[in-house]
C-alpha cells in the first residue's frame, strides 16, 4: 500500500474519530436498553446522537481540503486475524455527515409524535446510525459489506414494531427477499474479486487501497461487474430492481424511513466505491447498459409517481427516478459526472427526508397519507408546508438550492461522457418530477379543504393542530442547511473535490481510451 495515499488519524486529530463516531451511537444503544423509562431512554438517545452529530462537525472542521490525494484519519487495525481499516474523502465525509444530522432529526421526530414508547425502536434508530457511519467509512470491501448485512437488524424491527401498515410480516419477507438477493450477489462478487487477485499476486487482502492499486485482469471480470452492479441496484434501488421501496415506504415508520433514505444511498455510494474504480474497463464496456437502465427508471419512476394517490408512494417512486439520474452521473466516466451524482445524492437525502418528516406530521394529524383527503393545509400550518416546500425545491433542483448546481455538473459531465441526447432525456425527465411534485403541493396544501362523511369526516379537523416547537426544529434545521448551501455552495464542492481524483481517477484511463478512439475515427475519416 503506497503511505502516501493515506493520512492517519494521529496526524490529524486526537483521537481516532471514525472508530468514535461508530461507537458513541453503539455505547448510547446500550444505555438506552437498560434504562426504564422511556422518557429518559428517548433523551439519553437524542444526547447520544448529538454528541455524534458533535464528533462529526469536529471531523469535517479537521477535514483538510488542500490535500487533493489521500483517505484521511485513516485507521487500520488487525483484530483476530481480520483486518479492520476506515477513513474518509471527499466521497464519504458528506454521506457521514448526512447520517448524523437526520439520526437526531429523526429522534426528535419520534419525541413529537409521541407515537412509539417503545425503548427497542430508540435503540434501532441509534443502532441504524451506527451501521450506517461504519458502512460509510468502511476501507475494506467486506467490512462494507458486513455492515449492509447487519443493517438488517434495525430495518426489520423498526418496521415489525412501529410500521404503519396491516402487512408488516408480508413487508419484512418482501425486503428479505430482495436484500438478501442483493447481499448474497455483492458478496460473492467481492469473494470472487479478492481471490482473483490472489491467483496473481498470492495475497488475499479485501482493502480497498490494495485493490485499486492492482491492474490484475481477472478472468471472470465481466461476471464480477454485474455481480457487483446487481447487488448495488437492489439497495439503490434502480429500475427495476425497485419493487420493495414504494412498500417499505408506505408500511414503515417515517422516523425510520427518513434515515433509511440515507442508507438508499449505500448502492450509489457502492458503485463509486467500489465498482468504478475496481473495474473501470468492464465499466466503461457496459456504459450503454447501465446508461439504458437509469434512462429507463428516470421515467418509469416519474410516470409512476404521478400516477399515485398515496403520498409515500409518490415520493418512493421519486426517488427511483432520480436513482437513475445518479447512476448515469457515475458513469459518465469525467470529474463532473461523479461531483454532480455526490452532490445531487446528498440534496436529494436531505430533500426526500424532509417531505417524509412534513408527511409524517400530517399523518400525525389526519391519519391518513392520500391526497384526495387532504386540502388547505398551508394555512393551519405553516411550519408544514414551509419544510415541504423548501424540500421540493430542492427536489426540483431549484436557484438557490445545492441542487441547482448539482444538475449542471451532472448535464455537463453527461453531456461530455453520454451526449446531448442523454442530457436531454434527463432534462425531460426533471420537468416530469417538477410537475409531480408541484401538483402534490398544490393539493395538499393549497387546494381547499375536502369534506367527507363518516371515518374521514374529522381527519381536516385534525390538521388544524398547531405546529410544536419540534416540529418548527425539524423545519428550520433542514430548511437552513439546503437554502445555506444554495447560496454558497462552495465549501461542499471543495469537500467533493478532495481526493475525487481516488476515484474519477480511474477514469483518466478510459478517458484516454475515448479520445484515442475519437482521434482514430477523425484520422480516418480523413484518409477517406
Amino acid at each position: 500500500m503506497n503511505n502516501e495515499n493515506i493520512i492517519l488519524w494521529s496526524e490529524m486529530a486526537g483521537f481516532p474519530v471514525l472508530s468514535v463516531l461508530t461507537l458513541i451511537p453503539l455505547i448510547s444503544v446500550i444505555l438506552v436498553i437498560q434504562i426504564s423509562s422511556t422518557n429518559v431512554a428517548l433523551r439519553m438517545g437524542i444526547g447520544g446522537a448529538i454528541l455524534t452529530l458533535v464528533t462529526a462537525i469536529y471531523m469535517l472542521f479537521k477535514f483538510d481540503i488542500d490535500r487533493q490525494v489521500g483517505i484521511q484519519f485513516y485507521e487500520q487495525y488487525q483484530i483476530f486475524g481480520l483486518s479492520y481499516s476506515v477513513g474518509v474523502d471527499g466521497t464519504n465525509i458528506l454521506f457521514v455527515m448526512l447520517t448524523t444530522v437526520l439520526a437526531v432529526l429523526a429522534l426528535i421526530y419520534t419525541q413529537t409524535t409521541r407515537r412509539v414508547s417503545d425503548r427497542v425502536h430508540i435503540a434501532c434508530l441509534l443502532g441504524y446510525e451506527a451501521i450506517l457511519i461504519g458502512a460509510f467509512t468502511a476501507m475494506n470491501a467486506m467490512q462494507f459489506w458486513f455492515w449492509c448485512f447487519l443493517e438488517l437488524i434495525p430495518v426489520v424491527l423498526m418496521t415489525l414494531r412501529a410500521g404503519s401498515g396491516q402487512n408488516r410480516r408480508w413487508v419484512v419477507a418482501l425486503l428479505l427477499q430482495h436484500w438478501g438477493s442483493g447481499l448474497f450477489m455483492v458478496l460473492t462478487g467481492f469473494l470472487m474479486f479478492g481471490f482473483g487477485v490472489m491467483i496473481s499476486t498470492d495475497v488475499l487482502s479485501f482493502d480497498w487501497l490494495v485493490l485499486k492499486e492492482n491492474d490484475v485482469k481477472l478472468e471472470y471480470a465481466t461476471l464480477i461487474f454485474f455481480l457487483l452492479f446487481f447487488g448495488f441496484a437492489i439497495r439503490m434501488p434502480l429500475f427495476p430492481f425497485h419493487g420493495w421501496l414504494p412498500v417499505l415506504a408506505e408500511q414503515g415508520t417515517v422516523a425510520s424511513v427518513s434515515i433509511f433514505l440515507v442508507s438508499l444511498k449505500l448502492g450509489v455510494y457502492g458503485a463509486m466505491r467500489f465498482l468504478i474504480p475496481l473495474l473501470p474497463d468492464v465499466a466503461e464496456e457496459w456504459t450503454w447498459f447501465v446508461v439504458a437502465l437509469g434512462l429507463a427508471g428516470i421515467f418509469y419512476g416519474a410516470l409512476l409517481a404521478l400516477m399515485q394517490i398515496n403520498m409515500r408512494r409518490l415520493l418512493a417512486f421519486a426517488i427511483i427516478s432520480q436513482t437513475g439520474l445518479l447512476v448515469i452521473g457515475i458513469f459518465d466516466f469525467n470529474k463532473y459526472g461523479m461531483e454532480g451524482s455526490i452532490l445531487l445524492s446528498i440534496t436529494y437525502g436531505l430533500a426526500a427526508a424532509g417531505m417524509f418528516f412534513s408527511l409524517g406530521m400530517i399523518y400525525k394529524r389526519t391519519h391518513t397519507a392520500y391526497i384526495p383527503r387532504l386540502g388547505g393545509i398551508y394555512d393551519m400550518n405553516a411550519a408544514i408546508a414551509v419544510l415541504f416546500v423548501v424540500c421540493a425545491l430542492s427536489t426540483m433542483v431549484m436557484p438557490g438550492t445545492p441542487g441547482f448546481d448539482g444538475i449542471h455538473l451532472l448535464l455537463e459531465g453527461t453531456i461530455k461522457g453520454q451526449g446531448w441526447l442523454v442530457a436531454i432525456a434527463i432534462l425531460i425527465g426533471n420537468v416530469l418530477a417538477v410537475g409531480l411534485l408541484l401538483r402534490a403541493f398544490q393539493q395538499i396544501f393549497i387546494a381547499s379543504p375536502k369534506r367527507y362523511q363518516g371515518p374521514f369526516k374529522s381527519a381536516m379537523q385534525g390538521a388544524t393542530q398547531p405546529s410544536p416547537r419540534n416540529e418548527w426544529a425539524i423545519a428550520i434545521v433542514i430548511c437552513a442547511i439546503l437554502i445555506t448551501a444554495g447560496m454558497h455552495i462552495s465549501p461542499w464542492l471543495n469537500i467533493i473535490d478532495q481526493n475525487i481524483q481516488s476515484i474519477s481517477g480511474t477514469y483518466s484511463g478510459v478517458e484516454i481510451l475515448q479520445t484515442e478512439m475519437l482521434a482514430a475515427q477523425h484520422s480516418t475519416t480523413k484518409d477517406y
